[in-house]
């Protein structure tokens, strides 16, 4: 898999929005037939979509995702040096930020970024819309999905979750707005749920911006190409109907969390936000959703499933 970070931004009603986790992740294309199948109708004004996964599906995904697998998709794509504002992250090991791996509707292996959150069925996991499906392009989904939490240079210190279910917002499937999505995973090879294994991150919704976050995720830049998790630290502020912080992570970082009140002492803080967008190829600020009314019904579905 290689492609230039073209693929990783487009413009969209005059509003950047990245396209990508790494690589070919969610390039334009014409749509394609997906292999999970949407459990809402179309009919139906429900404001969420959500993706499920048979248990033939999530067999195949944990089959498929090798650590050798893991390790090519990793060196198969470059989108230059690192930073200067986006740092390896130093602090306890962050358990509930994790890389989410996945076969983008184009057929190429590719990856985000997610973090576990609290959860009335502790299993929950939040990411970008875009780590899902194409936005404004129902047909384009993502397949053979997992979740690795706490991955750190070929670590997995706590196993592999499949992806069951993928709840985004029905604006995002039909005009490429509010780009989050939440996650229901499988339990563990053990029978754990996710949030018993490594905790969860609690989410706030409607939480006014302004405040300092951490945005946190695996970005395919030099020299860590998404083997080491990368922090950025800013102030948010209102911009293109979203939220924004000076940062330049890339492509790979989709879907890593915004930390309010976060401490690299604790690990612990409170998810208002994901990676989604750009300002340009050579980035110097990303874009997060404010979470709201519509994402509390995303998490919800999630939450319930």
């Amino acid at each position: 898999m290689s492609e230039t970070s073209t693929s990783l931004i487009r413009r969209f009603r005059g509003r950047p929005m990245a396209l990508a986790a790494a690589g070919t992740a969610l390039a334009l294309a014409a749509p394609i037939p997906a292999t999970a199948s949407a459990s809402a109708s179309a009919a139906a004004p429900d404001p969420v979509s959500v993706l499920k996964y048979t248990a033939k599906e999530r067999k195949e995904a944990l089959a498929y995702w090798t650590t050798a697998r893991i390790k090519a998709v990793g060196k198969s794509v470059d989108l230059g040096p690192s930073g200067p504002k986006a740092k390896p992250y130093k602090g306890v090991a962050l358990k509930t930020v994790g890389r989410l791996f996945f076969v983008n509707a184009k057929g190429a292996d590719t990856w985000c970024s997610a973090t576990a959150v609290k959860s009335a069925n502790r299993s929950a996991v939040m990411t970008a819309a875009h780590c899902v499906r194409m936005g404004s392009s129902p047909g384009n989904t993502n397949t053979t999905m997992v979740f690795i939490p706490g991955y750190h240079k070929g670590k997995k210190p706590h196993v592999v979750f499949a992806v069951r279910t993928a709840a985004t917002p029905r604006a995002w499937v039909n005009d490429s707005t509010n780009d989050m999505a939440a996650l229901v995973v499988d339990p563990d090879k053990n029978g754990k749920k996710l949030t018993d294994v490594v905790g969860g991150q609690p989410i706030a919704f409607n939480r006014p911006v302004g405040g300092t976050v951490s945005a946190l995720g695996y970005s395919a830049t030099s020299p860590q190409r998404g083997e080491e998790l990368l922090r950025c630290v800013g102030k948010t502020k209102k911009e293109h109907g979203t939220q924004v912080i000076p940062c330049d992570l890339t492509g790979g970082s989709s879907g890593g969390p915004w930390l309010a009140d976060f401490s690299a002492t604790t690990g612990k803080g409170t998810l208002v936000s994901v990676n989604a967008a750009l300002d340009s190829l050579v980035p110097t600020k990303m874009y997060g959703e404010v979470l709201g009314a519509t994402a509390k019904k995303v998490y919800d579905r999630a939450q319930n499933g």
